[in-house]
């Protein structure tokens, strides 16, 4: 070989040799930078019957088609290749947690990847239970009341929820009225009420649950100021003119107007013809007088009087 040819031949080679160099070290900087960087931080739990969703945030620093891919991802749920969103809504048979998500970026030079993460589906959370205490009632109802004499009795009641209560009674008696709002029993009985009326019974209700009073009783008193003597004449004839021998007694019936004559006495003796009704209390009473046969035939009213008891 010549000096001239081992020259030339040692030229070539350092030629050959150090564009191979210069070339590796280009390439690999370049795929460095171009890589696409992916963030987010996807919800890790979802209740039923609620949405999921997730969509991350991708970017990169060359121009270049980013697409997405997934892993694992949870059978109840769609996937956007396109823009990497997550989503669906799962059903009850779903419910359990689904691991080892892992969603990518990628472009042409490679990938990014974000942390995998787990989604639990969760069932329906039960509605707390709500106790409630019933409510209560008291007060100590007046157990008489005179006739022309107003009577009134509200229980008090109270609920520890704060509900809206409402009152309700049995043996209400007829004279008086009921207020379902307040539980108020009130009213002013007259002559025709005397009597007692017993087993009254005030309750309250909460709508859930409720409380009674002890039954208890009112009586309706006469006042006893006067009394007032009725006379009358027997009948000696029936209606059709015939003479009336079968007479068996009379009936004084009175009130405290000629339409209310509701309380009557029974005079069994057909030769009386007087009569005296006592424990009358003040004011104006009605009086008239009837008469039966011993079969129970009973006359018509005689004639109504009025007179003043003071």
């Amino acid at each position: 070989m010549s000096i001239a040819s081992f020259a030339r031949s040692t030229l070539l080679c350092a030629l050959a040799v150090t564009p191979i160099s210069l070339s590796f070290t280009a390439v690999a900087a370049a795929a460095a930078s171009s890589l696409p960087a992916i963030s987010g931080k996807p919800a890790s739990r979802v209740t039923l019957p609620d949405l999921y969703t997730f969509q991350p945030t991708a970017k990169q620093s060359v121009v270049s088609r980013i697409k997405f891919d997934i892993r694992n991802k949870p059978i109840w749920a769609q996937f956007d290749e396109t823009t990497g969103r997550l989503s669906g809504r799962p059903n009850r048979a779903q419910v359990g947690t689904y691991g080892n998500i892992v969603i990518r970026a990628i472009n042409w030079y490679g990938y990014a990847a974000l942390p995998a993460f787990s989604i639990t589906v969760s069932p329906v959370a039960s509605a707390p239970v709500v106790s409630n205490t019933p409510p209560s009632i008291s007060g100590r109802p007046g157990t008489s009341v005179n006739v022309d004499t107003a009577y009134n009795f509200t229980p008090t009641a109270s609920d520890a929820n704060h509900n809206s209560l409402t009152f309700s009674i049995q043996g209400k008696p007829a004279w008086a009225t009921f207020n379902t709002a307040s539980g108020t029993l009130s009213g002013t009985p007259e002559a025709a009420d005397v009597g007692t009326y017993a087993r009254i019974v005030i309750s309250v209700s909460d709508g859930k649950a409720s409380a009674t009073l002890p039954a208890f009783t009112v009586a309706v008193n006469q006042i006893a100021t006067g009394n007032i003597t009725v006379d009358w004449t027997p009948p000696t004839q029936n209606s059709d003119g015939t003479l009336l021998t079968n007479l068996a007694g009379y009936r004084v019936h009175y009130g405290t107007s000629p339409e209310r004559m509701t309380q009557s006495i029974n005079v069994t003796n057909p030769g009386v013809t007087s009569y005296v009704v006592d424990n009358l209390g003040p004011g104006t009473w009605y009086f008239a007088v009837t008469s039966y046969t011993v079969g129970g035939t009973e006359s018509v009213l005689s004639g109504v009087i009025g007179t003043q008891v003071l």
